[in-house]
């Protein structure tokens, strides 16, 4: 398998070098040149746990690397979460969560992040290289990479975070982790303004190759990768065409399940849903995609207006032409705004809403007085968008499966404001008081270059 730029520059790459470069030398992002099909292979799949499900896609998708190494990476990250199904699902009547924060940082990004971890170390080991990874983060990205990385040989991480735009205990479990390899940079600007300064280093590529930089956010395809096996392992057990409700940020989550659809697996649609940052909401009900301001939520980690995973579908959206994502993404540049017009609807199979903070504060607390059960914010948009987007179970379509994607104790605030408590979990609790190390820079691309490069391994 082979991987190309979503832009149409460089040559095709293996796995291992995918992994490692994170963004194409052109700017673009990585794909498989094809998605295999698995439709005949999916009842066999059935008896797979979500551990296994995992390791065959490494099969299918990472064919240059020992088969023995990537499955020793997946099995040793899946045994680090706190519940034997890894991702279990829960019932609520109307609709179904399939809990993605077991992990260490209790996030849903700690699937992917603990696998990437252990493949870095072993390529990196391997080649006898080493890797200083750059990337920005809304809340929850950053933790769960630095506890993918920590005190890994060869390894140095730097995480770019709005600062003051994620909550405390986002930034705790960043900022409590003082391995000499971590680095925490709080930027005085958006999330936006991170994600622009990852994107323009890695667009350096003399200073990109001189400090071996390296992405773990949802940029690397390998993180889409281990995302795209919750979706088959909820479809393969659904008894209809499996409907999932997706809080949308970055656009990676989602798009996995797309890739997935894309390989055979039964999935009728997605119901994409943001908050207030409604730029990816519009784009799919209206085919335009524009710039707006960030604005701040209870669900910082969605707080995001240009999803940098949106390259992905468009790649695909366009027919597989980079000629003509080229052209979008330079209208865009341009003009703040860039349209689809080739009159066919902007994602098959996509519904898209944004749910507004009233709503979400609503839906925790209807879904806590219902069933007692606590879903944080981010949750919680899912929940109301498969509300108002999804048929009803009894027309005979399949029950929506929302993604919950992080432990409501990382929101004490939204949650206390919603239903008069807050959650709790015992690794947030104990960060309560202890050291923590970060440095305050401007949303300066020179000032952050210079950082790296007087702290890279």
């Amino acid at each position: 398998m082979r991987y190309i730029s979503t832009r149409g520059g460089g040559d095709p790459m293996p796995f291992a070098d995918a992994l490692l470069t994170g963004l194409a030398a052109d700017g673009g992002l990585l794909l498989p040149e094809s998605f295999p099909s698995i439709a005949d292979e999916l009842p066999a799949w059935r008896s797979l746990s979500y551990a296994g499900i995992a390791q065959r896609l490494f099969g299918l998708y990472a064919d240059d690397m020992p088969s023995e190494e990537v499955r020793a990476c997946v099995a040793g990250a899946f045994a680090t979460f706190d519940h034997p199904d890894v991702v279990p699902l829960k019932d609520l009547g109307d609709c179904r969560l399939l809990e993605l924060f077991h992990g260490p940082t209790l996030s849903f990004k700690d699937l992917a992040l603990q696998v990437l971890g252990r493949l870095f170390e072993r390529v990196l080991a391997a080649r006898g290289r080493r890797m200083n990874i750059l990337g920005a983060t809304s809340g929850d990205t950053g933790s769960a990479a630095i506890h993918g990385v920590r005190g890994r040989e060869g390894i140095g991480i730097f995480v770019l975070f709005p600062h003051g735009r994620v909550t405390p205990l986002q930034e705790l479990q960043m900022t409590t982790v003082t391995d000499a390899n971590v680095h925490c940079l709080a930027i005085d600007g958006s999330f936006d303004d991170c994600q622009e300064i990852v994107k323009a280093l890695f667009g350096d590529l003399p200073f990109k190759e001189a400090h071996a930089l390296g992405a773990v956010n949802s940029i690397n395809w390998a993180r889409v990768l281990v995302q795209m096996a919750h979706y088959i392992h909820c479809a393969l057990h659904a008894e209809k065409p499996a409907v999932f409700s997706v809080p949308t940020g970055n656009f990676g989550n989602i798009f996995a399940g797309i890739a997935a659809r894309r390989m055979g697996v039964p999935i009728d649609r997605f119901v994409l849903a943001t908050n207030e940052n409604d730029t990816l909401a519009r784009f799919f009900q209206t085919g335009v995609f524009g710039r707006n301001p960030v604005r701040r939520t209870i669900s910082p980690s969605m707080d995001i207006q240009i999803a940098s995973n949106f390259e992905r579908f468009l790649y695909l959206r366009l027919g597989q032409d980079a000629d003509r994502v080229r052209a979008f993404l330079a209208d865009f540049a341009s003009n703040g705004q860039a349209r689809l017009d080739d009159g066919e609807p902007p994602g098959a199979g996509i519904v898209a809403t944004a749910i507004d903070t009233e709503t979400t504060l609503a839906t925790i607390r209807d879904v806590y007085a219902a069933s007692g059960y606590i879903a944080d914010p981010h949750t919680a948009v899912g929940i109301a968008a498969a509300r108002r987007a999804a048929p009803s179970p009894a027309t005979g379509a399949s029950t929506p499966i929302c993604l919950a994607t992080a432990h409501p104790a990382k929101f004490p605030d939204a949650v206390r404001n919603a239903i008069g408590r807050a959650a709790r979990h015992p690794a947030l609790t104990r960060l309560q008081g202890a050291k923590a190390k970060r440095t305050l820079l401007p949303a300066d691309l020179a000032t952050v270059r210079r950082y790296v490069s007087d702290h890279a391994v």
